[in-house]
């Protein structure tokens, strides 16, 4: 009989510790309004192209008591690419390098967060053309809560990265008559996320 009742103790201590735990997570999601995935990537060596994407969807479950166990996913419209140039943005979307009917979103998954020399550092699994490939994103956040017109809690975070569009298999490129190929492999990532709490 004591011994049951030791282990009744322990059960209800480890439930009383583990309200508390539950509290500390709160679910954030993404003003798509408000967010956006920025991209910049080189032009015959000499000049930037930049473009943007519109976000699909982000889930965000943030730990108040310790931001290294916030977990993220996200959503990118692929379809939604704008440069500014109607005829390039065809082009981005066409087989020779989004092939966006056959591709139309892109995914990101956190796995991890840590911080680093002071900053928040968050590595993910990132799906793009079909193929997943792990990113390391610095992150910058999250501002202070303020109360938004809709009278909901809103938070900020922002995040730059460096991908290889070549891991991708976008492979797309003409060399011109210097030797130097029409688009640079590196792509320089800048996103910026207004979420509403839950």
């Amino acid at each position: 009989m004591m011994k049951k009742k030791m282990i009744l103790a322990l059960a209800l201590t480890v439930a009383s510790l583990a309200v508390p735990a539950l509290a500390q997570t709160s679910t954030w999601k993404a003003d798509k309004a408000h967010s956006e995935v920025d991209f910049k990537i080189r032009h015959l060596a000499v000049s930037n192209v930049n473009g943007r994407f519109s976000l699909g969807d982000a889930t965000v479950i943030y730990n108040d008591k310790d931001i290294t166990r916030t977990t993220v996913t996200a959503t990118i419209d692929v379809n939604s690419i704008s440069t500014g140039e109607p005829a390039r943005d065809g082009h981005l979307k066409s087989a020779d390098f989004f092939d966006v009917a056959k591709y139309p979103t892109a995914t990101f998954v956190s796995k991890s967060i840590s911080k680093q020399d002071g900053n928040l550092v968050m590595v993910g699994d990132f799906t793009l053309h079909g193929i997943t490939r792990s990113i390391h994103l610095l992150v910058d956040g999250p501002t202070k809560p303020v109360a938004g017109p809709d009278s909901k809690t809103h938070i900020g975070f922002s995040a730059t990265g460096t991908i290889n569009r070549q891991d991708y298999g976008l492979t797309w490129s003409k060399n011109t008559a210097t030797g130097e190929a029409m688009v640079g492999d590196d792509v320089k990532l800048s996103i910026d996320l207004d979420l509403v709490k839950q």
